[in-house]
Order: C-alpha cells, then structure tokens, then sequence
C-alpha cells in the first residue's frame, strides 16, 4: 500500500552505498526500548528517525529500510507525504485521510484531524505494518500518527531532530563515501570514462560533498553528453560558485549541480521546467505541461523524458504517465520562476493550466453520459487530446489525477486572483467525482471541495454561491449525524439565500432546518418550519416542491401523535401526486396515510386505503413497491384477525418480487 509519493533508491533503480546507516537502523529496529516513566517496553509504535538536508538520500533510504524488513511486516508498507514539494506542511487530517485510503478504513466526510488520527491509530492498531512518513516538520505532525502497538515500525524523515517523541535516536545522513559516489556516476557514465581519471570521478563526488541528488544531476549531464571529460565537469561546477554564494554552504552544491543542468536546456526546456514549479503538489503530466508552457502536448512529453533521463523528475512508479518534481529540487525551480518569468507570464500559465484542466474534467464526466446526449455532442466537438475514449479509461486517469486534482483546486482558490478560474475547476472536479465514483464513495472530497467554494464565496461576497456551499456542506453534515453542524449551516445558508434573493436556495435551507429539527425530535419546530418552505412553494406554484412538503409535515405530525393533522397531510400529498401524474409517489403517500389510519385505530379505512395505494402502484409498473404494500396488507388483516387473506398476500408478494427479479435490468423500476 503507497500514499504518495515516496522515491526509490536512485533514479537508476539500484540502491547505493549507505552500508553503515542501514546496519544502524536495523539493529535500532530490535533495540527493545524502554518507556521513560515505566521502564518498560513501549506500548506504542517504534520510530526511526532519519535526518538529512533535502538531496542527502534520506527518501531513499528509507525506501530501501522498508524494503529489506517488508517481510516482517505482513501488513504491507503506508507512505505518506508530510510536506509539500515547496516546503509547506500538510494538514494532519488531509494526511490521515490518505493513510486511511490505504488501509481502505471508511472517514466521514468533514471529520476533524482528531478524529481521523484516531482513526488511524485504531486500523494500525491490529496490524504489522511499516508507516514511512516523509520530510516531518516536527514532532506535532508524527506523533498523533503514532499506534499503540509495538507491532508497526515507523520510519519518518525530516531535515532535523524530533523532538518531542521518546526513545528515538536519529539516523544523521551526510554525503555518499567517496566509493559509493563514484559508482553513482558511473550508472550514469558507464565505467569506461570513470576508469581513464578515477581521481577526477573522485573529485567531482567532493565538488558535490557526496550529494546524491547532486551525483545524479551531474551524472545525468554527463551521460547526455559522452564525449566530455568528466575532469571538465568539476571545473564548470566550481565556476558556478558566484552564482549561488548567497545560500548556506550545504545546500550549494545540489544549487550548482542544478544550475549546471538548467544552463544546458534550450531556451523552450528551460521555460517548461521552470513553469514546472506551478504544477500541484508537484506532479505533472504531458498536459499540464503543456498548457504551462502553451506549447503542444507531443513537445512537453518529449521534454519531460528529458527531464528525466537528467535526474530533473522522477516517473511516478504508479502512473508512469506522470512525473514529479523531487522534493530537493521544488524551491530551486521556484526561485528560478520567480526570478526569470514576469508575473503576468506566471499567472497566465496558471490560468492555461487550470483551463486545461477545467476541460479535461470536463469531458471526463461527459464520457460518462448516454450518447446522442448535449454532454455527448460537446465532447465529439473537443479536440482528440482531451476526449477519453471510454468511461473506464476516464475513471483511471481520474483516479491517478485525484492528488493532484485536489491540489489544484486548492491552490486555484489559494491564489485568490483566479477566483472565476477556480470555481469553474472545483464545480468540474465536483461532478467528474460524482459521476465516476459515486455520491457516498466522494463525499469525503467533495466536503473539502465545496468548502473551497465556501471560501471563494465569502471573498468575493457571492450570496447565491455560498448558500449552495452552505446547503452541500449541510447536507453532508447531517448524512453523518452531525446534525447541530448541519442545522447550523443551514442557517447561513438562509441568510446567504436571502440575501442574494434565491427562492431556491431560501426554500431549499428552511426545509432543511426543518429536516434538522425533525431529525433531533424537536417536532414543533420542524412542522414550523416545513410549514414556511410549503408557504414559499405555493406562493410559487412548484408543485412537485408541495406535494413533497405536505409529506414532509404529515410525518412530523404523525411521529407528535397529531394523526387528524398527519392523515390531512397525506391526503394534500396524494392529491399533489395525481395531479402531477406521478404514480409510484401518490402509491407511497396513500400508504403511509393507511399506516397512520392504523396508527389512530381505524383498521378498516387502513385497508381500503391501502389497497388503493396498491391499485396505483399497478398503474405505475412498480413491482418492487407492489410487493411491499402487499406484505403490508397482510399485516393489516393479520392484525384484523383474517390469517388466511393475509398469506394469499405474503404469497402475492413473493410472487412480485421473483418477477422482479426476472425482468431485464433495464426494465426494472429504481
């Protein structure tokens, strides 16, 4: 199981060197570790700490720790990314959501970063696994990660100690040993050109201070180029000295390996990969390329193989159609962008990056539509780059996209000057998540999706937008019993529907408070306020929107005991339904009007009304609700001391049902 984006040992594919710390860190796995305060073994999940500046390996190596011990942990190997490529650190909660989409642990949409943490501390607690928690700011963001089982290993990185978690003793990297450095180059050179001048291969592993992620640039450089020395390459690193003076001294040598590639890139290249700082959460695909740079999607692909045959990305192993920009080499290209690119060039590349985006999303859910539909015949008018040429294949690219989709839309509503931009991104990623993965499976993400519509909303004082953030944010609420929370968003999203003067979005937050009034058993005020949505609706004449109001209202009443009000209720609904023509609705209304007849004692009127409710339920073709009322006839008349009428009508019932299941799928009723 992988969350992220943790690296393989080199870009070569061959872990090097680092002989020591690997022996260190596997005799600390079986130090037995004492509690501080008990003297006894601790309870909870032993860390290992491997420190070092970014460039230094540090990725690798735990990469290549958890592959040699994998085998003790049946339980499979969780990665997880606890910084951004620029340095910023990830929320705790959005962190504890991708350990548990790898654990496949359901979290309810909206959840705090306490309870998903514990979460997560409850799914490791019956495993064995190892956790690799990659470039920690501090202690904070480890420790509520942390089991209470000594049964998983976790292995974290960060730039320094953490202080704060007991019993951990940091693995402290620095360069490569000259041996292995050397042998970095030659994967790269091949041994022939290392053997002629071992001591000029020497030398430029101490011009790089045994950096590996500088080796790998300079070895990159070097095999684009077979015919230079590899003497010559030390000397054009130490002229570059100047030009990164201003950095501490331990980040200057991956700063001049950088520089020395990025000085050979033609002029397009280079623009490509500076843009390339732009690219959410540091993954990037041909398009996004492409439409940073505005040129075609043939020539960023061709330049992004370039890229990394240089060591300047690495392919994701997942998807091997998307890169990722290393961690160590994220603020280098930043200060390049900001120091070499206008600002208005940038912020237009965001913008074509977005637009992009926005269409492929887009035409990721049209794919999903039945053919001959509008959606259907936009998507045929869309250049071939950007159709998907079946829903499955739409549905992975979603699924592979889906860090970066998200990361995207953060960031559009971050920025804050693309707001128009942005909100057209989070409505596409909305609907391309509903289409593929379902309401329930994308609730999670569309609760942080629309608040970033929230967000955007309150900015720019957009009142319709924000009662319809409020409305969604609510709804979800209240799926996951958070009913206060949904009561309270609801609210709001009054006041903004006034406010903006929707009588949708007015209408649609009074029922909702009083579906939040109902729900917490509060029935005055729930028939309160259905009675002021159904006042709005038939001041409008939404007579769809009535006749379910009436429903709404006859149920409270009947849950009060008020079965004279209840069964008025019932009967405004049914009237609602015929006059509609909507048949399985009236059929549904007419039994729960039987059942609140039953409810105030009066068996025999329950009976006629329910067989009328069956009657339209015949007309409608609806076997599945047939069924249903007829197993509720059969209750009535057990009830009314007829036995015998009422196993003719279980046995009716079965009947129903095997024919229902019978008929062809496409002619069966929802």
């Amino acid at each position: 199981m992988d969350v992220g984006g943790a690296a393989a040992g080199q870009c070569t594919g061959e872990f090097l060197g680092r002989h020591r710390e690997l022996k260190e860190l596997r005799a600390d796995i079986e130090r037995a570790g004492l509690d501080t305060l008990s003297g006894r073994k601790s309870p909870r999940a032993r860390v290992l700490l491997i420190a070092g500046r970014p460039g230094s390996g540090r990725t690798a190596l735990a990469a290549e720790l958890a592959r040699r011990v994998a085998g003790e942990y049946p339980d499979g190997v969780l990665r997880a990314a606890l910084s951004e490529p620029g340095g910023a650190r990830i929320p705790a909660d959005r962190v504890a959501r991708d350990l548990l989409d790898a654990l496949e642990v359901p979290a309810p949409p909206g959840a705090g970063q306490d309870e998903l943490t514990e979460r997560v501390r409850g799914a490791l607690a019956d495993r064995r696994a190892i956790v690799l928690l990659d470039d920690a700011a501090d202690a904070e963001q480890v420790g509520p990660l942390l089991p209470d089982t000594s049964r998983c290993l976790i292995v974290a990185t960060a730039a320094g100690p953490l202080t704060g978690i007991p019993d951990v003793r940091p693995c402290t990297l620095g360069g490569l040993d000259t041996k292995s450095g050397v042998e970095l180059l030659e994967s790269f050179t091949g041994s022939v050109r290392v053997t002629v001048d071992p001591r000029a291969a020497e030398t430029l592993v101490e011009v790089c201070a045994g950096q590996p992620a500088a080796l790998v640039l300079v070895g990159g450089w070097l095999a684009a180029r077979p015919k230079a020395a590899v003497s010559d390459v030390a000397k054009q690193l130490r002229a570059l000295s100047d030009d990164v003076a201003e950095l501490p001294s331990a980040a200057q040598p991956l700063a001049r390996a950088f520089r020395l590639v990025y000085d050979s890139l033609s002029q397009p290249a280079a623009r490509i990969l500076r843009l390339l700082a732009l690219a959410p959460a540091g993954i990037a695909d041909a398009h996004t390329a492409s439409a940073l740079a505005g040129c075609s999607v043939s020539g960023a692909q061709a330049a992004l193989n370039d890229f990394v045959a240089y060591g300047l990305l690495r392919r994701d192993p997942d998807v091997p159609e998307q890169y990722r920009v290393p961690g160590a080499l994220a603020p280098l290209l930043r200060a390049l962008c900001d120091s070499v690119d206008r600002p208005g060039e940038v912020q237009l590349a965001r913008a074509r990056m977005l637009e992009r985006t926005v269409r492929l999303l887009q035409s990721c859910r049209a794919v999903t539509e039945p053919e001959g539909s509008p959606a259907r015949k936009r998507l045929a008018g869309l250049p071939r780059a950007l159709r998907f040429p079946s829903a499955a294949h739409a549905a992975a690219w979603l699924d592979s996209r889906r860090p970066a989709l998200l990361a995207a839309a953060r960031l559009a509503v971050e920025d804050g000057e693309l707001d128009t931009l942005a909100r057209r991104l989070v409505a596409a990623l909305v609907r391309a998540l509903a289409a593929h993965r379902g309401a329930d499976a994308a609730a999670p993400d569309l609760y942080g999706l629309h608040q970033l519509v929230l967000d955007v909303a309150e900015r720019r004082d957009l009142h319709r937008e924000k009662a319809a953030a409020l409305l969604n944010l609510g709804d979800l609420d209240a799926q996951t019993g958070r009913t206060l929370d949904a009561l309270a968003r609801y609210r709001l999203a009054l006041d903004a529907g006034r406010a903006a003067n929707d009588p949708y979005a007015t209408g649609r937050a009074m029922e909702s408070v009083g579906g939040a009034h109902q729900e917490l058993g509060d029935w005055p005020r729930a028939s309160d306020w259905y009675g002021r949505a159904l006042s709005q609706r038939l001041a409008r004449g939404e007579r769809a929107d009535e006749a379910r109001l009436y429903g709404r209202l006859a149920t409270v009443h009947t849950y009060a005991g008020r079965y004279g009000e209840a069964l008025r209720g019932w009967r405004a609904a049914v009237a609602g339904y015929r006059r509609l023509g909507d048949l399985p609705s009236q059929a549904r209304a007419l039994s729960e009007a039987a059942r609140v007849q039953e409810y105030a004692g009066r068996p025999e009127e329950s009976l006629r009304t329910c067989r009328e409710a069956v009657e339209q339920a015949r007309k409608a073709g609806d076997l599945r609700l047939q069924a249903a009322l007829q197993l509720r006839l059969a209750d009535t008349l057990d009830r009314l001391g007829d036995p015998t009428a009422a196993r003719l009508h279980r046995a009716t019932a079965d009947r129903l049902l095997e024919d229902e299941a019978a008929a062809p799928r496409d002619l069966r009723n929802p």
